[in-house]
């Protein structure tokens, strides 16, 4: 699965659009995009669903490659990453806190 940047880049060229259209239908920097797509700055979840909207791309997957770019900003170089994701992942399952 690509990143959310590259996934927005890619949707954007095979439409043949520049930034400053995107940015102009979407209301969000030009500059902001740029960053998004470089994976310099993360969108919020409004963005995101802006973006799969305007590319007319699966919702669900792309917030699931925002949110793995999330886990990944967070976790990468941590010693403990991967207990902490099967933590995490039965937290989730089970609802506990």
């Amino acid at each position: 699965m690509q990143t959310f940047g590259k996934t927005i880049k890619t949707e954007r060229e095979k439409k043949g659009l520049f930034l400053r259209q995107v940015a102009s239908a979407l209301d969000v920097d030009q500059a902001l995009i740029s960053k998004f797509e470089k994976g310099d700055r993360k969108p919020s979840k409004e963005q995101v669903i802006k973006f799969a909207n305007f590319f007319k791309l699966d919702k669900d997957k792309l917030i699931t490659a925002w949110l793995s770019d999330k886990i990944i900003y967070t976790l990468q170089g941590e010693k403990n990453a991967e207990n902490a994701l099967k933590v995490a992942e039965q937290r989730i399952k089970y609802g506990t806190e």
